[in-house]
């Protein structure tokens, strides 16, 4: 019988992901069933648990915050809907009217509630639901509650008028619902009709909600009145823009401030409300035409807010302690350690150089970005299915990927899809992350999952540095996109981690400004600057992916949904937004496979005297024929030199890779007809290759082209020729001498 894993019972997250010397950072932690855990920080060095790597390496760091802590379960509340938190307006109502225009998207799933302010505690109030069999329905009580439905279920992803008034006069409920589509008379519509014995509704002094009770799916025009509405009155409200008449207690307007977690009610009342876990806003709503792709052209037509039962912004937790980072503290990659028994968990963060200084000539600039783009991305038995034929190899699984399948309120990465199908736009890291920890393997890469991936790929780089004795500052994609250019131009020179996949614009346009000075940027990975994503302008620590027309996707986005709610920017790959990486770095995505790595060969290119630096003291024409990423420094994802796309003219191309299987594959932005060869065996086109080129700054760009590379660092104790190369290329980077 196989050992069963140790279950995860300690997880926690920082309130920020980089801190300067005498700033706080806040770690939130929530035990399962642990009376107490032992709480330090380490500085953390290695992450590779490869048999071929380093190992796992952390270096102990006395603090304040060292200690015992007692251990508490600290729930996470999922599911986003609005709220109104004046109830006044509600709780006076006696006859009443609740409309909205909703696209459900699990009608099936059990009861869901669209908005209302019922009191379960006291059977008050009412509600505009779904019922369990996914009909419309009301819930309305007086002390006593009655429930009405129309007992015809609601078609999913069709926009339906729903509405449900009472009179309090005749004690009658009615509701329809219609849907606005082609569709058999007995699917379009439906109505109810029930005389009940509550004398009225709205004594209760809960908050109004919109889509409490986790409803999935869309809701537009959401309306309340003060009267029973005929069907007429109902219909002329229906239309955003009109005129309200006088019954109108709120109509909410979801169109407007579309880029806060606001909801703005256009009515006199001014009953405006705030969005709880983020539901995805710049949604098309009911009357969106096709006329026009960009909610900034028309955001009447994207007055839609989706909201998801699985939704996470913010745990929201209470913080356990507090740690203020010491004067004295080297700018790095550190971690809480939380520690009970044989379970032990790591919360990382990295400390920064005093605000506005350099304590080193180059950066590591920690790919954060991408780490959320990632966080908590479901390879386990749901998540993963299927993933073993396409991946070519059996799957391993950690404690941590079994506790996400169990634990799905800890949400999702933006590679998932929510609970009804849809894609996952928004990531945040006010959570837990699970597999942005130190020494955790990623299932899905590498023979027997013993594989880095993200964070853990990127570790043996700090191990290299530091065995090279090369002095090094942290900075994470936050503070890039915060300061700009500014960052970076502290330093001589800027190393990528092994997946730099995400970029914001502020930090596209810092790198390109950096390149085009005297920096000189050694990019160490592959498939980097790929997808365009925005952070929120004021809501920290989450950030928004449209995954639109091209691309490796594993969700596609709804047509007419591709441009960004937090900054209104059309989302997708930097190329096709005319900004090629491979104008940045010299390479781009050319492809990916997961079976195995292969390794360079130099190239006649490497015996240029422009080249003559990186190769010094490496006689060999093979590099990197081994390594803890699939075996090989050329792998995973490859990118390579394109003229068309922009690579430089003068670039030398000193080594190409070989030995990728079949199993690689071009994105579908290189496929451009059904005769496209498809594998690496088949297309040269599907290939690393490893450049440099000068700028016009004095400044110059190396780039590897490969996710595999810094995986090859550290084999055999650091003495090899991947090694000798990245140390021969960052020495003469760092050499103040200009490149000409």
């Amino acid at each position: 019988m196989a050992a069963e894993l140790p279950k995860k019972r300690i997880i926690g997250y920082p309130d920020r992901v980089s801190a300067a010397p005498g700033e706080e950072i806040q770690f939130m932690v929530s035990c399962d069933g642990v009376a107490r855990y032992r709480a330090d920080i380490v500085r953390l060095v290695s992450g590779d648990l490869h048999p071929g790597g380093s190992g796992f390496i952390e270096r102990l760091v006395e603090t304040p915050v060292g200690g015992d802590y007692p251990g508490r379960d600290q729930p996470i509340d999922a599911g986003s809907y609005a709220v109104i938190d004046d109830a006044a307006p509600f709780a006076a109502l006696e006859s009443f009217t609740l409309q909205a225009m909703i696209w459900p998207t699990t009608p099936d799933k059990g009861r869901q509630t669209i908005m209302g302010n019922l009191s379960e505690a006291d059977q008050t109030g009412f509600a505009l639901i779904l019922d369990e069999d996914g009909a419309l329905a009301l819930d309305i009580g007086d002390g006593a509650r009655e429930t009405v439905t129309t007992g015809v279920p609601l078609l999913a992803r069709e926009w339906t008028l729903v509405a449900a008034s009472f009179d309090a006069a005749t004690k009658t409920v009615r509701l329809i619902h219609q849907t606005r589509a082609n569709y058999p008379r007995s699917a379009l519509a439906a109505e109810a009709e029930a005389t009940l014995g509550v004398a009225r509704a709205g004594a209760s002094g809960a908050p109004f909600t919109i889509a409490d009770g986790l409803y999935n799916g869309k809701i537009d025009a959401a309306r309340v009145s003060r009267a029973a509405l005929d069907d007429a009155e109902i219909e002329a409200l229906v239309a955003p823009g009109g005129p309200l008449p006088e019954s109108v207690v709120a109509a909410w307007d979801f169109a407007r401030e579309m880029t806060t977690n606001r909801i703005v009610d256009s009515s006199p009342n001014r009953l405006d409300g705030r969005l709880v876990n983020l539901p995805a806003r710049a949604m098309k709503g009911h009357d969106w035409t096709g006329a026009e792709m960009s909610w900034r052209h028309a955001p009447e037509q994207y007055g839609a807010i989706h909201f998801h039962d699985d939704d996470l912004y913010d745990c929201g937790w209470d913080a356990d302690f507090t740690l203020t980072v010491p004067d004295d503290m080297p700018s790095g990659v550190y971690a809480a350690r939380l520690v009970s028994g044989d379970d032990t968990d790591h919360i990382p963060f990295a400390v920064l150089p005093p605000r506005g200084t350099a304590t080193a000539d180059a950066l590591f600039l920690m790919p954060t970005a991408s780490y959320m783009a990632y966080a908590n991305e479901h390879n386990g038995p749901e998540g993963g299915r299927g993933m073993q034929v396409s991946m070519n190899h059996l799957m391993g699984l950690s404690a941590s990927d079994l506790l996400l399948d169990a634990r799905p309120e800890l949400s999702h990465s933006l590679y998932d899809k929510h609970s009804d199908g849809s894609g996952v736009c928004y990531s945040s890291r006010l959570r837990p992350i699970l597999n942005f920890r130190p020494g955790v393997t990623n299932p899905w890469v590498g023979a027997a999952g013993t594989a880095a991936w993200q964070f853990n790929a990127d570790t043996p780089l700090l191990d290299w540095l530091e065995a090279k004795g090369f002095a090094f500052d942290v900075a994470t994609d936050e503070d890039l996109h915060a300061e700009g250019a500014a960052l970076l131009q502290r330093y001589r020179v800027v190393l990528t981690g092994s997946h730099p996949e995400y970029y914001s614009t502020a930090m596209w346009d810092a790198v390109k400004a950096y390149t085009d000075g005297p920096g000189r940027l050694m990019y160490l990975g592959g498939n980097g600057f790929y997808w365009r994503i925005a952070y929120h302008e004021t809501l920290p620590g989450v950030l928004e992916l449209r995954r639109s027309e091209d691309g490796i996707r594993d969700w596609v986005a709804e047509p007419g949904e591709y441009y960004h709610s937090f900054t209104g920017e059309y989302g997708g790959l930097w190329t096709r937004l005319g900004r090629p990486v491979q104008t940045l770095v010299g390479v781009g995505m050319a492809g990916q496979g997961f079976d195995v790595s292969g390794f360079f060969r130099r190239t006649e290119a490497s015996r240029d005297p422009r080249a003559a630096f990186v190769f010094e003291g490496v006689d060999d024409d093979v590099i990197g024929d081994f390594g803890t990423i699939g075996g090989g420094a050329a792998g995973i994802e490859v990118d390579r030199y394109d003229r068309k796309l922009g690579s430089p003219p003068h670039t030398l191309i000193v080594a190409t890779s070989e030995g990728l299987s079949d199993t690689y594959y071009p994105g579908p932005e290189d496929i451009n007809s059904a005769a496209s060869n498809m594998d690496a065996t088949q297309n040269s086109d599907v290939r690393a290759d490893m450049v440099f080129f000068e700028t016009a700054g004095g400044g110059a760009v190396f780039s590897t082209g490969s996710i595999s590379w810094i995986g090859s660092l550290t084999h055999n104790g650091h003495d090899n020729n991947v090694s000798a190369v990245t140390a021969n290329v960052l020495r003469r980077f760092l050499d103040p001498a200009p490149f000409e």
